[in-house]
């Protein structure tokens, strides 16, 4: 029997795609959905871009016939604008646009059609759910976080093979075959405290870790999930670095350090490239006064918090003047353009070469914002990606649908792309109780 899945308005602006994903079945497309999609079309944002694709689709399949009818798709599903009159009464207010758009999964129920309402909106999954209707998530580009990718695990051999792993500095492990750039703990069968910290080369073959890389612009790894982390973040060969953290775990902090570490001591950059989604935590505090500059300080005060943490360290080795306070320094990296602040919204259409690119809070993107940032790289351009998917201020994304996680298990094997999950929180002791407890 064919299926009726009726789509609500935040599942098109999710991803564009959505209502070619359905094959064999009908794509229902209430009308008051249409409605929403053209509120937001004017916008400049990801959603109005997703809107206007969205709606140039339509228009497209408009010309094979009468959308209210039903036209037939590519994939072989039907797509079908309902009209939304003489709609059965489910007992709520008509007047509100979700409850409209339940309406018609309702009526097309009463009809005697195996309806599925999908939805990125749990209240209104909810809701269908009460009226017994079916209910799903959009499932395209989710993953499982609970499996999700670590970047690293542990391995048990024979103490022969650490000694050969330290004499040979390479080790080739039988029944292990790692992703290209994970790490795996080899410890002794016999002996727990016998151990050594490897990486995986192309091929599967274990290396040791690049002495170079202890440390970044004078900051040291606190335990071994950072000392991983380092080594990618400091490898010219890996492009693209994710990295997933709870709060306090130092994923920007690494990242700071180690793009300012490669692009001032190591040249290996013109510039690096610092952004994160204007998503507030909370109530928005409204329009910023100023210009985008002055706006973005607010969003970008904790790049700035790390930036004074790193120019106030005693171990770096840069040797600037002494005489500057630590926010000369810092200003100074931005008249210089060492460091360039810039919103996500001003990346997309942008080609981006030789610079060193840090996106924070990486989980409040979908995974086409993820795909439109990294796919802005140019030659000889590094890219990470931080974040704590268990953190989301994104109302339609959670930690297994976020464009952070989503790239974490995609991308997983390629050999310019490298993971680490760091578990332990650096910051202070409240902190990591905090992030542990409440």
């Amino acid at each position: 029997m064919q299926k009726y899945f009726v789509l609500d308005t935040n599942v098109l602006l999710h991803n564009a795609d959505s209502i070619s994903s359905f094959t064999d079945n009908v794509v229902v497309l209430p009308m008051s959905v249409i409605e929403e999609l053209d509120r937001f079309k004017s916008h400049n944002n990801e959603l109005a871009r997703n809107a206007r694709r969205v709606i140039r689709q339509l228009d497209q399949l408009r010309v094979k016939g009468n959308l209210g009818q039903g036209v037939e798709m590519d994939n072989g599903g039907t797509l079908l604008i309902y009209h939304e009159r003489d709609l059965a009464d489910h007992g709520m207010d008509m007047r509100v646009a979700d409850n409209r758009i339940l309406g018609v999964a309702y009526t097309l129920l009463q009809q005697g059609k195996k309806v599925v309402f999908v939805s990125k909106d749990i209240n209104a999954r909810l809701k269908a759910d009460a009226l017994g209707i079916g209910v799903m998530d959009f499932e395209k580009q989710k993953v499982n976080f609970d499996e999700l990718f670590s970047g690293n695990c542990q391995q048990k051999v024979t103490g022969a093979e650490i000694d050969q792993f330290y004499a040979e500095k390479r080790l080739q492990v039988a029944n292990c075959s790692p992703s290209p750039n994970e790490f795996i703990l080899l410890i002794d069968e016999n002996d727990e405290k016998h151990t050594a910290l490897a990486r995986s080369s192309n091929g599967g073959v274990l290396v040791p870790l690049i002495s170079d890389y202890n440390e970044a612009f004078g900051l040291k790894p606190r335990n071994k999930e950072q000392r991983m982390a380092l080594e990618l973040l400091l490898d010219p060969e890996v492009e693209l670095v994710t990295m997933v953290g709870q709060a306090g775990t130092g994923k920007t902090l690494l990242a700071l350090a180690a793009a300012l570490e490669t692009t001032i001591r190591f040249q290996r950059y013109e510039r690096i490239l610092v952004s994160r989604p204007i998503i507030p935590m909370g109530k928005d505090l409204g329009f910023m006064p100023g210009d985008k500059d002055d706006k973005l300080m607010h969003w970008m005060q904790p790049i700035f918090d790390n930036l004074t943490l790193l120019m106030a360290s005693p171990g770096r080795k840069q040797g600037e003047k002494q005489e500057e306070s630590v926010k000369q320094k810092v200003d100074r990296l931005l008249r210089d353009n060492v460091i360039e602040l810039e919103a996500l919204t001003y990346i997309r259409g942008r080609s981006i070469p030789n610079q060193y690119v840090i996106v924070d809070e990486a989980q409040n993107l979908t995974p086409h914002e993820v795909k439109t940032i990294v796919s802005r790289a140019g030659q000889g351009t590094k890219v990470v990606l931080t974040g704590d998917p268990e953190q989301i201020d994104n109302p339609y994304l959670d930690s297994s649908s976020n464009g952070l996680s989503y790239a974490v298990e995609r991308m997983k094997g390629q050999p310019m792309h490298g993971h680490i999950t760091l578990r332990k929180s650096e910051r202070s002791s409240l902190a990591g109780a905090a992030a542990e407890f409440l």
